[in-house]
């Protein structure tokens, strides 16, 4: 195992890594920009060194200064997060290069599943189901337009090489894919660099249901179980659940059956997620995001394995810490998301923390980047904490959540937990009977 690690992200993510790190006896390096630099994770961490100014070109997505930063501190490994330059393949070959241990897939594997539409391929041929779609990037809104007269109305528009939901789109006609593909095709090239395009089928009432996998040291690819992320506003995720309540034990073998499948295709080595959508029993690939993922608190809450654990062990090439034939799941796991924003419109608001109280409890987790008299900045995601409850069955998990939502109290910017609150009030989550929807119907209410 190697003896220090640099944690190449910042917030919450940054403050997870961290303690973990410094549990196995690595030596924890963050790196920060100069908003950051009073944030927790900065003195949490045994050392910490500045990489520039706010903007994330100039610092966290900087992968020259994380390389330096690396080597100033003498660090070994290099953690990447989520988000940032955590999918890209480029920074990882260059870590490698620099002689350091990257935590996370081959830069190979990263490259086959960063591109949507050569995973979906590559998913096809391995028989992994997929939605109809284009095999081939689309840069033309002619050939977008012929392509989706053979796949068939509606329509997803998406960034080939992108995710979180940026430029995505529905198009319900072909006035409506015209106008997607020109927003999808300037938000592609603007934050990913290309304007290229898929396009596919739009399953219109889907539940989005993404299988945790962890590639082994010694080759194995193995599941444990699934997550359900259909709550969603603007395409990105606000809860999560397992396990799913719309999933049958029957569903759920396939989907995990075709996820491991999905990781030996490429190798996969250390944690990443597959993310399928479901509807009616059936299921299809949607993509595979080859990192540690937001909600993996969630997974960790039921199985009782530390995911940042098995990274770096994985990392280190050593075995995983718990036994991969006997991992069993117990009870039910939330995750609430806190950002900073207004609870209606979800438009972040930034400001100053006056006031910071977490919530307690038997089951209740919480992973937090901030605390009262940190300033949340507009250069960054307004993720603060991720509240997680886990319970013995899905009501009390439920009971939990709602009494840790009334108990969390922030003053300062506003936060979205008047939306968690009536979230957990609905009775289309209360119930479970619940899809991607969802978000925009308790809005309309």
């Amino acid at each position: 195992m190697f003896d220090s690690v640099l944690v190449a992200n910042r917030g919450e993510i940054a403050r997870r890594v961290i303690r973990t790190a410094r549990q196995m006896g690595i030596r924890a390096v963050a790196v920060y920009s100069e908003a950051d630099e009073d944030l927790p994770y900065v003195h949490e961490a045994d050392e910490a060194i500045g990489i520039g100014p706010a903007q994330p070109a100039r610092s966290y997505l900087d992968a020259a200064a994380l390389i330096a930063a690396a080597g100033k501190a003498r660090a070994a490994a290099v953690h990447p997060g989520y988000g940032f330059l955590a999918e890209n393949a480029g920074f990882a070959r260059q870590v490698i290069a620099a002689g350091l241990t990257w935590v996370g897939p081959d830069p190979a594997a990263i490259e086959q599943m960063g591109d949507k539409i050569r995973a979906r391929n590559l998913m096809e041929q391995a028989g992994v189901p997929v939605a109809p779609g284009s095999r081939e990037p689309l840069t033309d809104v002619t050939a977008a337009l012929a392509q989706a007269d053979l796949i068939g109305y509606p329509v997803m528009v998406k960034a080939a090489a992108g995710g979180g939901g940026i430029g995505m789109g529905v198009a319900a006609d072909q006035a409506d894919l015209q106008a997607a593909f020109a927003t999808a095709r300037s938000r592609a090239e603007r934050f990913f660099g290309s304007p290229e395009i898929l396009i596919e089928r739009c399953i219109e009432r889907a539940r989005h249901v993404e299988v945790q996998i962890l590639g082994l040291a010694d080759g194995r690819v193995i599941a444990l179980g699934e997550r359900d992320c259909s709550v969603q506003r603007r395409h990105q995720k606000v809860a999560e659940e397992t396990p799913s309540p719309g999933v049958s034990a029957e569903l759920r073998e396939r989907m995990l059956t075709a996820a491991v499948r999905a990781g030996e295709v490429v190798r996969y080595r250390g944690a990443g997620t597959v993310e399928c959508l479901v509807e009616a029993g059936s299921f299809v690939f949607l993509e595979m995001n080859t990192r540690l993922q937001v909600e993996h608190p969630v997974t960790e809450l039921v199985t009782g394995i530390d995911l940042v654990e098995q990274q770096f062990l994985i990392a280190a090439g050593e075995p995983p810490s718990f036994d991969p034939d006997a991992v069993s799941l117990s009870g039910h796991a939330l995750e609430l998301r806190i950002y900073a924003e207004d609870p209606v419109r979800f438009r972040p608001g930034p400001g100053r923390i006056t006031e910071w109280e977490e919530p307690s409890g038997p089951g209740v987790r919480v992973d937090a980047g901030y605390q009262a008299g940190n300033t949340v900045t507009p250069f960054y995601d307004p993720l603060l904490a991720k509240l997680c409850v886990h319970g013995a069955d899905r009501d009390q998990a439920l009971a939990r959540a709602r009494q840790a939502v009334a108990q969390f109290r922030v003053a300062g910017p506003k936060t979205n937990l008047l939306f968690h609150a009536e979230l957990l009030a609905s009775a289309e989550f209360a119930g479970g009977d619940y899809d991607t929807s969802l978000v925009s119907k308790l809005r309309s209410s």
